[in-house]
């Protein structure tokens, strides 16, 4: 079993100085930045905890169970990659925002930050998971992409099980 759950650095945020924005438009697009730095090292921290504690007891669980490691292999890679698309997410936007505000004109909306913004990790070519018009939406509603985002998820998880239950040659 892997010594770490998550391969990911923690992020420090060093404040931005902008002669071009007010001083108070610096300090709201700082305070912005900084709470997604540490929203980030935060779900570092407890990815980290949570995932290493959560594998194994699935991993003695599934054991006794009589399920080949696989199922517990399965089920990390997929709350790894979960994991590590939150850590990109919030860096792809964190980036984005530095690019714009770095630029010769950080007030006007760019389409490229927007671009850079519209196509987060992890959501290309996944069917029926949510779509680059879905995450826009989630800014909007958080809730109902995360339901829509687990049921997505559990839907998969299902999948996978199904392979090992009762009456399958899997197991």
């Amino acid at each position: 079993m892997p010594a770490h759950f998550l391969k990911a650095a923690t992020r420090n945020f060093d404040s931005i100085s902008i002669p071009a924005l007010g001083n108070e438009v610096q300090e709201a697009v700082n305070d912005a930045l900084k709470a997604v730095s540490a929203w980030r090292n935060e779900l570092i921290e407890t990815n980290e905890k949570n995932g290493k504690r959560v594998v194994d007891k699935m991993a003695a669980a599934a054991s006794a169970i009589g399920w080949p490691k696989q199922v517990v292999d399965a089920a990390r890679a997929q709350m790894q990659s979960i994991a590590e698309m939150q850590i990109k997410t919030m860096d792809q936007v964190m980036d984005a925002w530095q690019e714009q505000l770095k630029s010769p004109n950080p007030t006007a909306a760019s389409s490229a930050m927007v671009s850079k913004l519209k196509s987060m990790p992890g959501f290309a070519g996944s069917g029926s998971w949510p779509s680059a018009e879905d995450m826009q939406k989630a800014a909007a509603n958080p809730l109902q992409f995360w339901l829509h985002f687990a049921t997505q998820w559990q839907k998969t998880w299902e999948q996978a099980m199904s392979q090992w239950g009762p009456g399958t040659k899997g197991h």
